[in-house]
């Protein structure tokens, strides 16, 4: 256990992740379609993860799977919800997008005791609520203009797709706490990229473009960026417990709003500020409660061992 070197690991991989981010809006804005995204952010990760499973002297069985069929379905959900998010990034202003997927977290507690029967009491569900709420502050200005010009409709199916995404980015948590069983970080990881790359090809009929030189490099960047920051996240939470590692996710709303106003100009509103608090409140307090009933159980196990 290292916990200062994961969470070295962890603020670079949020780094990393919102690079991979303004590679995303920067295409877009220069007509590149999020299916097209969606293929080079995948197949462009592929290398990197192959890379290092080499490095590591784990490609042999790093990639092998006992349950093809639950990569299939991760694949479909996860790349719906990166698609919701790539399209977001084209609409909305960066902070505000960022601050919108914040919800993920907060949903997957809600689809887990839906969906894996896991027991949610009181407390996180209050803490799930009050987080809902900062979404709706973030969403209410874009939802409640009277007579939207084209910019402000955009925004407004922006901010909707960007919910969207949040909630397909929870159902895919759900279907990796399956995965996690039975099979390793590095294949979830792989056949994820694989099938989203497949799955992007999809969308060719519906108008990818012949990006230029410029635009080219920054998508085929976006995968690389985005598969050196899976290999940090993953490597941040193997030397540190979640509770230390997770709360420092956090520190892409800050990237974000520096990149958001020095590249492109944006300034967060009031209501994205005020609605990101509240979301970061309520994640960072199911955190805190999960770390404390992690102890508590901890120091029952003990107690609770049959002696002599």
């Amino acid at each position: 256990m290292n916990p200062l070197r994961s969470i070295g690991f962890k603020v670079l991989s949020v780094a990393f992740f919102v690079a991979m981010a303004t590679c995303i809006k920067y295409a877009a804005a220069h007509g590149v379609p999020p299916g097209q995204s969606v293929f080079y952010r995948s197949f462009f990760a592929m290398p990197v993860i192959v890379v290092w499973l080499l490095m590591q002297h784990n490609l042999a069985h790093g990639l092998e799977t006992k349950n093809p069929f639950g990569h299939l379905w991760r694949g479909l959900v996860g790349v719906s919800a990166m698609a919701c998010n790539f399209t977001a990034l084209g609409l909305l202003p960066l902070p505000e997008a960022t601050a919108i997927g914040y919800a993920a977290p907060l949903l997957i507690v809600v689809f887990a005791a839906m969906f894996l029967g896991e027991e949610v009491r009181l407390f996180r569900l209050s803490a799930v609520f009050f987080g809902l709420i900062g979404v709706m502050v973030i969403l209410q200005p874009r939802l409640s203009v009277t007579s939207f010009d084209a910019a402000s409709k955009g925004e407004a199916v922006g901010a909707l797709i960007a919910l969207m995404g949040a909630v397909m980015a929870a159902l895919a948590q759900v279907f990796v706490r399956k995965l996690v069983h039975t099979e390793t970080t590095p294949a979830i990881v792989f056949y994820f990229s694989l099938s989203s790359t497949v799955l992007a090809l999809v969308t060719v009929p519906f108008g990818w473009v012949w990006p230029g030189l410029g635009v080219g490099l920054v998508l085929i960047l976006s995968g690389l960026l985005g598969g050196v920051g899976q290999i940090l996240l993953t490597s941040a939470y193997r030397g540190a417990p979640t509770s230390v590692i997770a709360p420092f996710e956090y520190v892409s709303m800050l990237i974000a709003i520096a990149v958001g106003y020095f590249l492109f100009t944006e300034v967060p509103t009031s209501q994205t500020l005020t609605g990101a608090g509240l979301i970061m409140a309520a994640g960072l307090f199911i955190i805190w409660r999960e770390r404390k009933l992690g102890l508590e159980r901890g120091r029952a196990r003990p107690a609770m061992t049959p002696q002599g």
